[in-house]
């Protein structure tokens, strides 16, 4: 298991991109601009990150400081 864990902060509108990346971004579990939320770095959450970088900003914290 990864003791890794990644910050998610969403900070660009969804409006005016495709429904696919729509879906992402809540999938995810993000709902509102400056949502910010934190997974366990896996290749799933990277793969998804990587098709909304443009949209999120994204920050590794290690399990420690996790909150």
């Amino acid at each position: 298991m990864s003791n890794k864990r990644v910050r998610i902060t969403y900070v660009k509108s969804v409006i005016g991109y495709s429904q696919r990346q729509k879906g992402t971004v809540r999938a995810l579990g993000l709902r509102r601009l400056g949502d910010v939320l934190e997974h366990d770095d896996s290749p799933t959450i990277r793969g998804m990150l990587d098709k909304i970088s443009h949209l999120v900003e994204v920050e590794e914290v290690g399990k420690d400081e996790a909150a």
